[in-house]
């Protein structure tokens, strides 16, 4: 039996139907710093609120995953202690967003690995044997292994959610499309300060027929693991 995910533009996956031990679900920087009030996305005036309700979707997500055995991947941004990963042009970005990186907040220095807000939310905490991927970009194969990681595993689908939808998801799954992996994009496990934003990084998936991906509703993903024989 040949099991896809209802999904817009095309069923998912385009050719032939899910196999879980070629597929890997990516949670896209579901970290403290974004998903909590005294964080970095807090600190620079974003909106928390529709950050947070991304969690409950992901968390739904995620324990499909396991029970189905897709390969489950988490990402982390932040930068070193001594800041030597970052350079002079990022640290204007940041700086323009309102909130500098490494100032201090209530969870530590914002986006610095092992600080407590650059943690992921404990709701989505990976489980033993689960891959995190610590990233010091917006896309998760620049400067990391995730690439290397899904090919020794022989992944060709990808489905990810996570925060932002625009910024470090967007970045993501134009990464991986460019590098042949199919990508479905989990529309609402993802979330972004501003609602049309969040439409347009989604529609934007969908352009030419999918050039990128394939955009589906949570329920929808959950149904066609349900369905696996």
């Amino acid at each position: 039996m040949t099991v896809t995910v209802h999904a817009d533009p095309f069923p998912y996956p385009y050719e032939g139907g899910l196999r879980p031990e070629r597929s890997a679900l990516l949670i896209v920087d579901m970290q403290r710093d974004f998903c909590e009030a005294g964080g970095y996305y807090d600190a620079i005036g974003g909106d928390v609120a529709r950050l947070r309700a991304a969690v409950p979707q992901a968390h739904k997500a995620l324990l499909a995953a396991r029970r189905t055995g897709f390969h489950v991947l988490h990402t982390r941004v932040g930068r070193r202690p001594d800041l030597s990963d970052m350079t002079a042009v990022k640290r204007r970005a940041v700086t323009r967003a309102g909130a500098k990186v490494a100032s201090e907040g209530p969870m530590g220095r914002f986006l610095i690995r092992g600080e407590p807000g650059w943690q992921i939310v404990p709701e989505l905490e990976p489980a033993p044997g689960e891959t995190v991927i610590d990233k010091p970009a917006t896309g998760a194969f620049y400067a990391t292994e995730l690439d290397h990681v899904l090919r020794a595993r022989d992944v060709t689908c990808l489905v990810i959610c996570g925060v932002t939808t625009a910024i470090c998801v967007g970045t993501t799954v134009r990464e991986a499309a460019d590098r042949g992996y199919e990508v479905l994009v989990l529309g609402d496990a993802c979330a972004e300060g501003d609602a049309e934003v969040h439409r347009a990084a989604l529609e934007m998936v969908k352009l030419e027929g999918g050039i990128l991906g394939a955009v589906a509703q949570t329920d929808d993903f959950l149904a066609a693991l349900a369905a696996l024989p």
